[in-house]
């Protein structure tokens, strides 16, 4: 019992130790200011991002007492993007029929429950059709929902792309008709009806310091570099096209994950972020995981074709906010800059519902570079010229003997 005790007490002097000396294993700190309340929130400025880790695991919130002490207030990342619900909707497929227009299929949907998109699923490929959706109540007046939509499918050796999901506002109708103009039957597989929500989050745009364009002949493909003002988390991107001509070209988007200096100049690691299909269809516009970069190249393969008149390329990225509760009176530090961090485990993820939906925004200080203990760095022996001195004397006396020595015995 007494060996656990001890055990126990110093278990707990290494929590205490190890505590006291976190704030030490950061390089940066920023003070809080406008702590009056148990909980706060504080979104993350673009100039802290340079000096944090890619899953920014290494923040953590420091106070130190009045007494001298630090405490640590536990807090949530949260990254205000798009929040997607997808909902399916069930129905009937009615019949099908034919009129010089083209090709009708009419659906019935059994509930009350509105709908905003069909997926459209075909046994044919390499179709490029207009659609018309109409919707009803009783299969005698339709009205129209969406005129002249187009929906296209490529399929060949090297790609395959289609877009058959129509979009349109929420519709409450018994029924719903579509027409696919097109001489060919459409053989239409599967549909599926579904209601998506979206709660907008918060975007920033960040502006594009320098952009270079180049063409690759030998690979048939154009590259765009794209240096931003700071280094941020970017989660989107939007390509304009300039043109109405029709258009089809894989592209791949990387960012510059680390870089080395050589003889020949900056040498830079290229991670993917994803692999897409620039069209003339739908809006050129992405979006993938946050990740914070500087540096973005983008590859558009032409193959045969000239290359595209890009007009400007937009970088957005939803905004980080930290939700902090604070338990003790002190005085608190945003600290950062640890690559060897791990992502803290807080009890307050999970009980996510106990934070307040409306928190005061907290401010916060200029960077400062947090204060390393010195550790005295003993001289090497050599360096000190007394014993450079003494040891050069006692080797010429060694060679004088040495010499004598051997003048007396001849």
């Amino acid at each position: 019992m007494m060996l656990k005790t001890k055990l126990l007490t110093i278990l707990f002097l290494l929590v205490i130790t190890y505590t006291n000396a976190q704030m030490k294993d950061y390089n940066y700190k920023r003070e809080l200011t406008g702590v009056t309340d148990s909980w706060h929130k504080l979104i993350l400025p673009d100039d802290l991002y340079k000096n944090v880790s890619q899953n920014v695991s290494d923040i953590r919130v420091f106070g130190i007492t009045e007494k001298q002490d630090t405490v640590e207030a536990a807090y949530i990342l949260r990254l205000k993007s798009d929040k997607i619900t997808n909902t399916s909707v069930n129905f009937k497929r009615l019949n099908t029929s034919k009129t010089k227009k083209g090709y009708y299929f009419t659906l019935e949907v059994p509930t009350q429950e509105p709908i905003n998109k069909l997926h459209l699923e075909f046994k044919q490929f390499n179709f490029d059709w207009h659609v018309t959706l109409e919707g009803s109540q009783n299969q005698q007046d339709w009205f129209t929902i969406v005129d002249d939509y187009r929906i296209l499918s490529i399929k060949n050796a090297e790609t395959f792309y289609q877009y058959t999901d129509i979009t349109f506002p929420n519709s409450k109708y018994k029924f719903f008709r579509l027409l696919v103009k097109s001489d060919e039957e459409p053989e239409l597989k599967d549909v599926k009806a579904s209601l998506n929500t979206v709660v907008s989050g918060v975007y920033k745009n960040y502006p594009v310091k320098n952009i270079t364009t180049s063409q690759n002949s030998h690979n048939k493909s154009t590259e765009l570099n794209m240096t931003l003002s700071n280094t941020v988390p970017v989660s989107s991107i939007n390509i304009h096209v300039h043109g109405n001509f029709d258009y089809y070209r894989p592209f791949i988007l990387q960012y510059v994950s680390d870089s080395i200096q050589t003889e020949k100049g900056w040498k830079y690691n290229y991670r993917s972020l994803l692999q897409g299909t620039l069209n003339s269809v739908e809006t050129n516009s992405y979006t993938f995981k946050s990740t914070i970069l500087k540096k973005i190249k983008i590859s558009i393969n032409n193959e045969d074709n000239e290359p595209l008149p890009i007009d400007s390329v937009t970088v957005k990225g939803c905004v980080y906010e930290l939700a902090i509760r604070f338990t003790e009176p002190a005085t608190y530090y945003l600290t950062y800059g640890n690559p060897s961090a791990f992502k803290p485990n807080y009890d307050i993820e999970r009980f996510t519902s106990k934070i307040p939906d409306t928190l005061s925004a907290l401010n916060l200080g200029d960077e400062q570079l947090i204060e390393k203990p010195q550790v005295p760095v003993k001289e090497p022996l050599f360096e000190n010229k007394l014993w450079l001195w003494g040891l050069i004397i006692v080797i010429i006396l060694i060679l004088g003997l040495f010499t004598l020595k051997l003048m007396k015995s001849k």
